[in-house]
């Protein structure tokens, strides 16, 4: 029980940091000369409330220890014995059951060198170490520090024009304690967490009724509970089975942590890359080929054989290993779905911890039958026989992945803007595949394994119904003017306002709005109105869900369109490139130097640097003097909304800002 606690722990735990150019820990370095040949390089950390860092003489298999050690590929200096620590701490740990030694709110660590080669004159020394809260991140970084002026911290610098274009993007804000009260909270991101669980979770379930895992599921059970005379102890070998299933799913999510370690916006860099989306199209698209039975996707055999010998040892490793074995000789089946849900989640804003909750409710639904069966061995003979059905699925799950596979080819055609993929055109696209569903359940198309059919069944004819009644639900969707404008798929096709149809600007729903900071601020100064800053992003779904569903609404909308300066900063707008004179580097507090050379990562830096968040959509109301006069709000329902807004309007009328507002007060909505 413990190992799987401690991996239950590296899996929740070993995970970025918010997305914010803040960090935990500040690290400068200063030096102290002992002779000719020997310095002191002083390293003085601070660090956050509840944070702590782990000395260098932390205990074997616990958090990580501080290393202190020469940059590769430097010579002409060595060091001597280990650094010196400033005051630590003792603290138990539940999860290593052992007490850790730490440093907490600062540390100074002093590492003595000697140098072998007297004309050199400076040292670069590699700081790696562990901090750690409810979250642990690694710090991993060179240091250069010279022996002639003796710097203090990294040797980084930025010319003058970047520091006054930094400078610009930092605001004045007034009433800050309100941005803390925000809607970007625990509960939002566990709501959202949920959510892809419950996806993966069907996933899973549709993976079970595919040829490659639905006829294992009587073969396992029946071995479980009849390989011994004990059957309370078959049936707890098949649970362990089910356990283990999961466990190997959720552990494939577990290196994705680690890239949003080494950078905490690369997940989000990863979602909106144009090259990125077009590789994850074009594998959905060969994923949708295997399923209608073009070709077969498999992993190497030598790779089930091996597991599968390793099964034979028997007790919980050989548990284990059967388990895995599952995992690879249905990848041929469950790999499709696996791929759609690693692109879904790795370009949506939750990256590697909805990708791990994904995988955790896929893992779960290819688990539970597995451990049911064995605690119900008479539910067996319920299961239906396998047969030409499984193979429909499997088609029907290619239509699906071929509709998916062009929501990331959309991506990188709104990202890039190219034109290509208007809202019609996208709709036009999936209407067509979507015809081909239906043509196939109805008996009018047929794929290279499916069976003769001699007389279609109810539930074919049924579901082939409501695929039809769908593809009528789409058709408005590619006219000018729609009878409605699908609001239940809001999210996925292309925005409104990007459309064959000539449309009043390229503002959400028609509306007034400004791309660039600058010049909606001085509108709302010329106008006397407040601000709506609305970070968003061209391939961000839940923005379009709040666009079409929640600002469509007519007493929203007359509030945005009369009362508000919507100001509209598309953080993912990274093909769009500042003028040249507008690009600059930008010093982040870390020490590193960030490319300022896009609008989106302009607006990206100016999010974070303003409201420590990177999260989209992202709603802030302030006045033209940048008073902010309510918390932020999210991804949230039409009532709470409105009252956001009108609540913040009507303070802002009377001269008086600063509300902490209630989601539960209950303002109608006319």
């Amino acid at each position: 029980m413990k190992q799987l606690t401690l991996i239950f722990f590296l899996l929740f735990s070993i995970v970025s940091l918010a997305q914010t150019e803040d960090n935990p820990i500040l690290l400068t370095t200063s030096l102290e000369k002992i002779s000719d040949t020997e310095y002191d390089v002083v390293f003085n950390a601070k660090l956050l409330k509840d944070w702590y860092l782990y000395s260098q003489y932390n205990p074997d298999n616990a958090s990580l220890p501080i290393i202190i050690s020469i940059t590769e590929g430097e010579t002409g200096y060595q060091l001597v014995g280990k650094a010196k620590e400033s005051e630590t701490l003792k603290k138990y740990s539940d999860t290593w059951e052992k007490e850790e030694i730490v440093f907490k709110d600062k540390a100074t660590i002093t590492q003595r060198i000697q140098l072998t080669n007297k004309e050199i004159n400076q040292v670069k020394l590699n700081f790696f170490g562990q901090v750690c809260e409810t979250a642990c991140i690694n710090i991993d970084e060179d240091f250069i520090v010279s022996l002639t002026g003796g710097s203090t911290k990294q040797d980084v610098t930025i010319d003058k024009r970047s520091k006054e274009l930094s400078n610009k993007l930092k605001l004045d804000l007034k009433n800050t304690a309100l941005l803390k009260n925000g809607s970007d909270s625990d509960s939002d991101e566990k709501s959202g967490l949920f959510n892809i669980f419950f996806l993966g979770f069907i996933g899973g379930l549709l993976a079970l009724l595919t040829p490659c895992v639905f006829p294992m599921i009587p073969l396992t059970v029946s071995f479980f509970t009849k390989q011994s005379q004990n059957k309370s102890k078959g049936i707890l070998n098949a649970i362990l089975y089910g356990l283990f299933i999961v466990l190997i799913y959720i552990l494939l999510s577990v290196p994705f942590h680690f890239l949003d370690n080494l950078d905490p916006e690369i997940l989000n860099n990863i979602s909106t890359n144009i090259w990125l989306n077009i590789f994850f199209f074009a594998v959905l698209v060969f994923f949708a080929g295997s399923f209608f039975g073009f070709y077969e996707i498999t992993l190497p055999s030598s790779w089930g054989n091996k597991m599968d010998s390793a099964s034979s040892v028997g007790g919980i490793i050989g548990i284990f290993f059967m388990a895995l074995t599952l995992a690879i000789v249905s990848f041929s089946c469950t790999g499709p779905i696996l791929g759609s849900l690693l692109a879904g989640s790795l370009t949506s804003d939750g990256g590697a911890y909805q990708l791990t909750a994904g995988m955790s409710g896929f893992g779960l639904a290819l688990a539970l039958p597995f451990a049911l069966f064995a605690l119900f061995p008479s539910w067996l003979n319920s299961l239906p026989k396998s047969g030409g059905w499984l193979n429909t699925t499997k088609v029907i799950l290619g239509f699906l992945e071929l509709a998916l596979a062009f929501k990331f080819l959309s991506n990188s055609d709104l990202v890039g803007h190219w034109g290509i993929l208007k809202r019609e055109v996208f709709i036009g696209i999936w209407i067509l595949i979507f015809i081909g569903l239906a043509l196939y359940l109805l008996g009018k198309i047929k794929f290279p394994h499916d069976s003769p059919i001699k007389k279609l069944s109810f539930s074919r004819i049924s579901f082939g119904v409501l695929v039809i009644a769908f593809v009528i639900y789409l058709i408005p969707g590619t006219l000018k003017n729609p009878t409605w404008n699908l609001s239940l798929l809001s999210g996925f096709p292309p925005p409104q306002f990007y459309s064959i149809y000539d449309q009043e600007n390229d503002c959400p729903l028609g509306l007034d709005c400004y791309k660039d900071w600058d010049t909606g601020l001085a509108k709302a100064k010329e106008t006397n109105k407040p601000i709506l800053l609305d970070f968003t992003g061209w391939a961000c779904v839940n923005c379009r869900k709040m666009e079409e569903n929640v600002w469509s609404d007519p007493s929203i909308y007359k509030l945005l369109k009369d009362d508000y300066i919507l100001i509209s900063l598309y953080v993912d707008d990274n093909e769009e490139k500042l003028p040249t004179n507008e690009q600059f580097d930008f010093l982040r507090a870390n020490g590193n130097i960030k490319k300022i050379k896009t609008k989106g990562s302009k607006w990206a830096t100016f999010q974070a640097l303003n409201f420590k968040t990177a999260s989209q959509p992202y709603y802030v109301l302030m006045s033209p003097n940048l008073e902010i006069l309510n918390s932020p709000q999210q991804y949230t329902d039409k009532t709470t909304y409105y009252n956001w807004l009108k609540e913040s309007l009507d303070s802002f009328k009377k001269g008086n800002t600063g509300i902490n507002f209630d989601d539960n007060k209950n303002l109608n909505i006319n």
